[in-house]
This record gives structure tokens, sequence and C-alpha cells, in this order.
């Protein structure tokens, strides 16, 4: 039992609403993110996931599933970060093969510099993208609702 053409299509063309709803927006954040902090989205991404771990660490395959990366992908991001003095890794008492990253005082400062750039841009992409009429209804369904 196949699934029906149309039904196909109602996805693919939900599918394709969403990569442009991302991709409008990570643009943007990109933009402002490297112009005024020397930080890409995924940076970004990685130094919040480690920020919002109150002052802990994550495994290094938790900040890969974090940032949406490959392992590989992580050592290497991780590595670039650490020789900015970004972060620093720690090896694991109880098990040796693993090694946890966490923020260091100039990561936590610069991801604390960062936000307010990254917040006021993403909301400015989602109002941006809540006028185009294809994207009106996902920007609905993901934009914030005020607590009011």
């Amino acid at each position: 039992m196949g699934i029906k053409d149309d039904a196909v299509q109602v996805r693919a063309q939900g599918w394709r609403t969403l990569a442009a709803l991302h991709n409008l927006i990570e643009g943007e954040l990109e933009r402002a993110l490297q112009a005024k902090h020397g930080l890409s989205v995924v940076e970004f991404t990685v130094l919040d996931a480690l920020g919002r771990q109150d002052g802990w660490h994550m495994r290094m395959a938790q900040l890969a599933r974090a940032a949406a990366l490959s392992s590989s992908a992580i050592t290497r991001l991780v590595t670039r970060l650490e020789d900015r003095g970004l972060l620093t890794r720690i090896l694991c008492m109880d098990d040796r093969r693993g090694i946890y990253t966490e923020l260091t005082a100039a990561g936590e400062k610069l991801l604390n510099e960062a936000h307010p750039t990254h917040d006021a841009v993403l909301r400015e992409a989602l109002e941006n993208a809540a006028r185009v009429p294809e994207l009106q209804d996902l920007v609905t369904a993901v934009a914030p609702r005020d607590e009011n």
C-alpha cells in the first residue's frame, strides 16, 4: 500500500517551506553574528548549548546532537573554538574514553554579548517571514507566543 501522490506532494511542499524558512533565518543570523561577533551560526549554537548547562559540561556526542553535526564535524569545530579560547575539553575521570566540553570565561562572555544580536535578528527574520504568504502559517506555528 503506497502513499497517494497528493499526500507526497503536500509533504514535499511542507518540507520545501520549512527549508525556505530555515534558510532565510539562518542566512540573516549568519551575517549578523559574523559581522558583530565573529561567530558562525553553528559556533553560536555550540556555545549556546554549553551555556545552557548551568555551569556544567556536555559530552562531545551530546554536543554533536545539539548542533546537528557529525562526530567528526563537532571535533573539528570544538578544536577551532578551543583554539580561540572559547571552550575547553575535559577528560571524564570515570570513563577515559569520554570527553566533556565546557565554556571558558571568554566563551561565556562572547555568548552573552552575542545573545542579544541573535535574539533580535531571529525576531526580525520571523517578522519579515510572516509577511511572505507562503511562510505565514509556518511562522505562526514556530514563533513564540506572547505570554500576556
